[in-house]
Formats: structure tokens, sequence, C-alpha cells
């Protein structure tokens, strides 16, 4: 059985200007916003350059592409290795990717690359940096914070970098000069600020034997859980990401007519109501979620297939008002989906599963970024309005699923204590 890992000795503290927690999440922060500043790009690129719809969705699922690999490598790396290398890198390539981007304002093909490495750059540190941020906001980094200080820390600067990133940017290609460019700069200058302070965190993990666990082993979902996991984790986790999607990579675009120039801010503000809602009922999540049934899954499913319908009516309308309806309950499924499914996982994996299980359901998220992909590729065949209704459909399919499997299954209830809700 694989060693779990053992904590680095801290040294004796120092006073400092920032606390060790808050400077790894001021790197997550600016990770999160180079991620999702694109977003609110992509009208800019149809509109300057005049990409079409279908390479802007490729676009924007290149990013999964580049993501799940690192999320599913960084984890077991950072496990062996320690937490501070592989966020020094995620933070270091997220400044490279929107220097590529902004290279690309003339070539696709190096928007493509930028996206690429922006999702390398997320998946190292969703999977890495949490951990860090968690293990720095306890015994004997910091004395004051409570259980789920960590988890609520890495939360927060993940999904405010997400949120944010969009909203600038949008606001800057609308107003500012050199549309496909200047929108870029306020991620560079917040990096500059987030790489230093965090360079010189101090490290949580001792580097373990080459010999006590492979990649492979720590990827992986032990048999007794596999029932439950197939029954309830896999049909409710790519709607946590397909929800928001649709949101802010699909129905912006599809609209963008009806708000005439106004359309690159709007798919910002977009995205930040979309990602607002999800950090707001995160709280909420957590009271429905129960460890006897998937009350908490099946909420999180019913939000998303209420969030379609909106979203099918607001494409048939050509209406902002209720895109924007439609991204808030989009985006509380969102949220409700990524803390209950995080829960159904804790409860299945045992300790030395936890790390692997996490980066298995945070993989089968982002299939849903696939999504606007689809639909693209499908619009020569059928109206937005009735694929959108078609997804609803599927969602209101998957919550049955979730409903018979809940019947059937037995409760799973681990020893595992940690909580790693992102």
């Amino acid at each position: 059985m694989p060693a779990p890992y053992r904590p680095a000795t801290a040294r004796p503290a120092r006073s400092r200007a920032v606390a060790p927690w808050a400077a790894v999440s001021v790197a997550m922060f600016g990770v999160g916003w180079g991620a999702n500043q694109y977003v609110a790009m992509a009208i800019a690129y149809h509109q300057v350059r005049g990409i079409t719809v279908g390479t802007d969705q490729a676009l924007f699922g290149i990013y999964a592409l580049g993501l799940v690999p690192a999320l599913l490598v960084g984890g077991p790396v950072s496990d062996r290795w320690g937490r501070r290398p592989p966020v020094r890198v995620a933070a270091a390539v997220s400044v490279v990717a929107t220097l590529v981007l902004m290279a690309g304002s003339r070539a696709t093909w190096v928007l493509f690359a930028g996206r690429f490495l922006a999702g390398v750059a997320s998946g190292t540190a969703f999977a890495a940096g949490t951990a860090w941020v968690k293990e720095l906001s306890a015994s004997p980094y910091d004395t004051a914070a409570d259980d789920q200080a960590g988890a609520r820390r890495a939360a927060i600067a993940l999904s405010a970098g997400f949120g944010l990133g969009p909203v600038v940017a949008g606001l800057l290609a609308q107003w500012g000069p050199d549309p496909l460019v200047v929108p870029y700069l306020g991620h560079l200058a917040l990096m500059a600020v987030a790489l230093p302070v965090m360079w010189r965190t101090s490290e949580t993990v001792i580097a373990r034997d080459q010999a006590t666990a492979t990649l492979r082993s720590r990827l992986r979902v032990p048999h007794p859980a596999r029932p439950r996991f197939l029954g309830i984790v896999l049909p409710l986790a790519p709607w946590v990401f397909a929800a928001p999607a649709v949101a802010f990579a699909v129905l912006p675009a599809v609209i963008a007519p009806r708000i005439h120039g106004q359309a690159v801010v709007f798919s910002g503000v977009t995205a930040g109501i979309t990602l607002g809602t999800g950090v707001i009922v995160q709280p909420l999540a957590r009271r429905i979620d129960r460890d006897h049934d998937a009350r908490g899954a099946l909420a999180g499913l019913v939000a998303v297939l209420v969030g379609l319908g909106l979203a099918s009516a607001a494409a048939a309308a050509a209406s902002p008002v209720l895109v924007l309806v439609a991204a808030a309950v989009l985006g509380a499924g969102y949220g409700l989906g990524m803390v209950s499914g995080l829960l159904e996982v804790q409860r299945l994996a045992g300790p030395d599963d936890l790390a692997g299980m996490t980066a298995i359901f945070y993989a089968l998220n982002y299939v849903g970024f696939g999504v606007p992909v689809v639909l693209a590729e499908l619009a020569p065949f059928a109206t937005y309005p009735s694929m959108l209704g078609g997804l609803g459909a599927l969602a209101g399919a998957c919550a049955v699923v979730v409903t018979v499997a809940d019947r059937r299954s037995t409760t799973i209830t681990s020893p595992t204590t940690v909580d790693l809700l992102p």
C-alpha cells in the first residue's frame, strides 16, 4: 500500500506581509484569470478577425485538451515530489499562454497554441494548488484556520479568477485600444505580482520514494465504490462544466446580432454572472448534500435542466435578459454539481484513492467543455433552441439514472475526512 505523503517540517514562523496560503491563492487566482479571459475575447476575434463560430468553439474546447492530461498527472506528481514545483510551472505557463495569445492576434494557429497552454496551466494548478493551499491553511503553517479554511480559500481564488478575468478582458476589448492585445495586459500585470510572492512559499510535502506508487495506481476507482461512482458521479460530472460552457461560450454568440456593438462586454458579464452564482450557491449545496442519498447531485442536475430550458428560450427569442437569467441558473447547476460530486467522491474514496478519484472527477467535468464544439458542428442541421432543448432532455435522463442508482446502491462512507472542495 502506498505510504501517505509526509508533510515537510515547517520552519519557525516569521513575520511576513503575505501569509503562505494567500501567496499561493493569489497565484491560483492569476491562473484562473488567464484561463478564462478568452471567454470574453471569442466574440472580439469573430468581429475583428472574422473567425467563424465553429473555430471559436474549437478554441474554447482545446483548452480542455491541455487541461485534462495536466490534471491527471499534476496531482500524483505533487503527491510524490511536492506542491511547489508544479504550481511554479503552472504559473509560468499561464504567463507564456497569455503572451502566445497576444501574438496570435494575426494567426489563428497561434491562438490554438495559447489556449492549449492555458489548459495545461489550469490543470496543474487545480491538482497541486488546491492541495497546497489546504496544507498551508493548517498547523503548523496557519494555526488559526478552521478545518475547511483551505478548501474555502482555494475555491474563492479559482472562482474569482475565472469570474473576473473575462469581465476585465471584455471591458478592455470593448472600449480599449487594440482589442486583440490590450485585454491580456491585465493578466500579465497580475502575474507580475503573483509570481514573486508565490515563488518562495514553503513546501508542504517531502519527496516520496520513487517506488511508493505509480501514476496508474493513483488514478483508479476502488471496486466497492464503482457501482455508486458509475451510477451517480459519472452521470453528473460532465454537466458540471457543460452548464457554464453553454452559458458563456454559446449563448452570447447566438444572440450577438441582437446586442449590436456590445457583444464583447456582454459575453464577459455573462461569464461573471455564471461563475459568481456558482460560488454563491456552494454553501447551499453543502446543506442539501446528505451521506445517505444523492439529493445534492439531483439538485445540480435539475438546475442544469431548468437552465438549459431557459437557454433554449433565450436563443429562440434572442433575448439578452433571458440569457442572463439562464446564465445564473446554469451557474447554480455548476456550483451544486461541483460540490455534490466532490462530496460523493470523498465518501467513496479511501485515503489512498482520494487524489486519484478527485482527478478523475475533474477530468469528467471537463468533458462538458466539449459541448460548444459539438453544438457548433451540429448547427448546420439543427437550430440552437432545439439543440439546447435536447441537451435539457439529456440532463433530465441523467437525473433519472442518478435516482435509480441511488435507490439501488449502498452509500459507502469513507474514513477519509479530508475536504477537497475546489
